[in-house]
Formats: structure tokens, C-alpha cells, sequence
């Protein structure tokens, strides 16, 4: 009795504490569950899950003289019907991992991001032949980014912008086509780092600002700074990415990007080198809200026993891409490198991720609760992506930021990228939109992966 009776004393206090709070503003905005923004309680057998994707097959190898066992630093995005790829081309002696050429950029595109074909392109000449798909080489061609620009205000002939090392710092690149490259100027936009790794660069449509991620080294470790732009010349002081109470590891690239389906929220997939490890090389899940304050994940989302290849040096490291492709709208598709070094050639590994599959709140067969935070949102469905099995169910409570009922669904069961909540007969979620409320979930053997308020159909 006297447990009960505590128990009933803590729940109270929470729901105090809980109505209390500055309710968070969530709009109309898709929200996942990759930290915790909107959780304030999980309760029983309920806990954030970090998923890892799904290996599929093999989408290139570098097989052409020009390219080899050191090609790297893979960047694609889609382009209207068309998928596009920038990497380096490069090969080193597999015993003394010296390189045997000089390092080019290449280019190859794909009509559905698994067959990509190398277009011989013409424009720059190897071993006395311009038949290959290289389209730079020298200056920038070590670690070349390239992007489509979203921002409106840019001219046509910088449809296209790219960034990547050269003396002294990071060089800024346009293009009209995304195959034929220039300088911006002749000097480099972004100089304090080390940019000996992937750099990268990116508009981002919820800042409105260019935004850049490159490495740098502080304190003897590998880490990752960023800045910001308005016209990709002129950028920002670069700072540090913060990670919270995680631990200071070396991390190389960091293939950062807005998520796609909630463009407020930043995911990023950093390579951790952990030389007191066999130097194990390992990609890494992390999100941020604000590009600098980032919640890193420490399991490894590609660990090196994922096929096949990716136990040597740099040979498991996540390429900068996130694209849905025309197979599934249910998925993402990542890629990562295998048998960097091992040679003769290395590849380029396909990966997919269920759509806001990142992290999920997960619970077993004992169940259990997830309580947000105090919110408010517009519109007057909810919608939410989510799993069961074996048996397992979901049920939905919107109650007052105090903890009151409001209404509850009928448990909930199936798999759904966007199924929308049925709410009892009468009840009218539009008139509880813009004040405070709360959302309170029973889950028992079923992931929950995100969630949406929306204006109804």
C-alpha cells in the first residue's frame, strides 16, 4: 500500500512539473524520435533503439585505371529523375600503400541509384585519352564535394557549387551543368581546419544560409567544425561540434545533411576511428537541432562484420548521400565503402533504412509508456509511423499538459509509414490545436519512429 501510495506521489509530482514546463511548439512539423526533444518519461520496458541498415548490394567498383583501392569520399544526390555521383579516383601499392597516380575527381549517374554507369565524358585527358568519366584534376580533385544549390537567388551558372582542400584551406567551386567546374576565386573561402578528409557544404532551406562541415584537429583529436554562408564566399568563424556528455573520439568524414522529411532536424553519419581498437574504423549516427549541438548515438550503425571487406584501414566509412529511390518510398538508401586498400579495386555497398527508421522508441513483451513533454501543435489528425509484432499494440493518449484525459484510441496494430490515429466518435483533435497538451503511449512489442500532426485530407 504504502509503495502504491508513493508511487500515485511521483506520478503527480511529474504531471506538476510536466504542466508547468514552457510547452514545446511542434506545429504541423514531422518529429522523430532520434533524441529526446519531446520524451519526457519512458516507463517499464520502453527505450529509444538505435536501428543500423539493411545491407544490399554491391553499386560500384573502381575498377578503371584511373580509380583503385583508394578511391573515396563518395557524394551523391538526386537531380530531378537523374542521381548523381562525385568520388575520388585514386589507387596506392597494396604493400606500400604509396599511391600510383594522381588522385582525380570522378563522376557517374544512375536512373535509380542501384545500376550506375561511368559516362565517358570527354574533358580531361589520362594517359593520352579523354574517354573516362574524370572531370577534375589537381586543385580540389583529393576530396571533391559537390551539391545542387536550392537556394533561389542563385544564378544559373552556379546551379551547381562544390568545395573541397586545396593550399591552405577549402576552395569554393560552381558549375551550370554539375559536370564542368570552376573556381569561384582563386583563394580558398574557409581556412582555419585541416580538411584532410571529406569536407562538405550544403544550402539549407529551413536557415536559409549556406552551411559547411569539415575536420579539423583539436586537442591532438580528430573532430568536425562548421560555419555558415550567405553568398558561399564569405563564411562564419568555424566552431567545434558539441556532443554532450558523449566520449572525445577521432572522427574523420561526417556526411551531415538536413533530414529530408523534417529539414529542422540535422542527421549526420561520422566515421570513428578508434586506434586503441585494432584501429577500427566504423560509421556513427548523430542528429542536432541547431548544426552544432549534436546527440551522438556510440553503437556503430555499419560495424565491420556487415559484409564484406570493412575490417581494414578506411574501409568502412558511410558516403554523404541519403536519396529515396524509385524502388520503395518507404526507404532511404545509404552506401558504404568496402575493401579500401585491399585491392585491385575498391566498392561502394548499398544500405537501406526504413524512412525515419534512424532511432526508434521500442518496447518488448513486458510493455510500457512514452510521455512527451507539454506541446502544441496545428492541425487535426495525427499521424505516426510505427511497427508492431508478435502480437504487440499501440495506443494513443492526448491528454492536458497536466496529465487529464482527453481522448484514447483503440490499440493500434500493423506497420505504417504515416497511419493516421482513429479517435473515438465526437472527438475533434482541431479544437485542441495551439494548446497545451501532451501525448501518452502504450507500446508493447512495437516500434515508434516519428510522428506528425496534420490538417485532415
Amino acid at each position: 500500500m504504502m509503495i502504491r501510495s508513493l508511487t500515485l506521489v511521483a506520478c503527480c509530482i511529474t504531471a506538476s512539473l510536466l504542466s508547468a514546463a514552457e510547452p514545446v511548439a511542434i506545429g504541423s512539423r514531422l518529429e522523430l524520435f532520434v533524441d529526446d526533444f519531446l520524451i519526457a518519461e519512458q516507463i517499464g520496458d520502453v527505450q529509444q533503439h538505435l536501428h543500423q541498415p539493411t545491407a544490399r548490394e554491391v553499386v560500384l567498383v573502381t575498377d578503371e585505371p584511373w580509380e583503385g583501392n583508394t578511391s573515396a569520399y563518395y557524394t551523391m544526390f538526386q537531380d530531378g529523375d537523374l542521381y548523381r555521383m562525385y568520388y575520388r579516383g585514386s589507387h596506392a601499392d597494396e604493400k606500400t600503400q604509396r599511391g600510383t597516380h594522381p588522385e582525380v575527381t570522378c563522376y557517374a549517374e544512375s536512373r535509380d541509384g542501384i545500376h550506375w554507369t561511368k559516362p565517358k565524358l570527354g574533358l580531361v585527358e589520362y594517359e593520352g585519352s579523354k574517354a573516362n568519366n574524370i572531370i577534375l584534376k589537381g586543385l580540389g580533385s583529393h576530396c571533391f564535394v559537390a551539391f545542387k544549390d536550392q537556394n533561389p537567388e542563385a544564378p544559373p551558372e552556379a546551379r551547381y557549387k562544390g568545395i573541397s582542400r586545396g593550399p591552405k584551406g577549402l576552395y569554393a567551386f560552381q558549375s551550370a551543368d554539375g559536370i564542368r567546374w570552376s573556381l569561384i576565386q582563386d583563394s580558398p573561402v574557409i581556412t582555419k581546419g585541416a580538411f584532410d578528409s571529406q569536407n562538405l557544404a550544403f544550402w539549407d532551406p529551413h536557415t536559409k544560409k549556406y552551411v559547411d562541415y569539415h575536420r579539423a584537429f583539436i586537442g591532438g583529436v580528430r573532430a568536425i567544425m562548421t560555419c555558415t554562408s550567405d553568398d558561399f564566399v564569405n563564411w562564419t568563424d568555424p566552431v567545434p561540434l558539441e556532443y554532450g556528455d558523449a566520449p572525445s573520439q577521432h572522427l574523420y568524414t561526417n556526411a551531415i545533411r538536413p533530414y529530408p522529411r523534417a529539414p529542422h532536424i540535422r542527421v549526420g553519419f561520422p566515421t570513428r576511428f578508434l586506434p586503441d581498437q585494432n584501429a577500427r574504423v566504423e560509421p556513427i549516427f548523430m542528429s542536432s537541432r541547431d548544426g552544432v549541438n549534436f546527440h551522438r548515438w556510440n553503437e556503430a550503425v555499419i560495424p565491420p562484420t556487415a559484409p564484406k571487406d570493412r575490417d581494414g584501414n578506411r574501409s568502412n566509412y558511410m558516403a554523404n548521400a541519403l536519396l529515396s529511390l524509385p524502388e520503395s518510398d518507404r526507404e532511404y538508401a545509404v552506401y558504404g565503402t568496402e575493401a579500401y586498400y585491399a585491392g585491385p579495386d575498391s566498392r561502394l555497398r548499398r544500405f537501406t533504412y526504413r524512412v525515419d527508421g534512424f532511432v526508434s522508441v521500442r518496447s518488448g513483451d513486458a510493455g510500457g509508456e512514452l510521455r512527451t513533454k507539454p506541446l502544441t501543435f496545428s492541425g487535426d489528425t495525427l499521424a505516426l509511423n510505427f511497427a508492431t509484432h508478435d502480437g504487440g499494440t499501440l495506443r494513443v493518449h492526448l491528454e492536458t499538459a497536466a496529465g487529464e484525459p482527453i481522448a484514447s484510441s483503440e490499440p493500434l496494430t500493423g506497420d505504417a509509414i504515416a497511419h493516421t490515429v482513429p479517435w473515438p466518435q465526437g472527438t475533434e483533435l482541431g479544437q485542441h490545436a495551439g494548446k497545451p497538451v501532451r501525448l501518452r503511449f502504450e507500446i508493447k512489442n512495437a516500434d515508434l519512429y516519428s510522428l506528425q500532426f496534420q490538417p485532415a485530407h
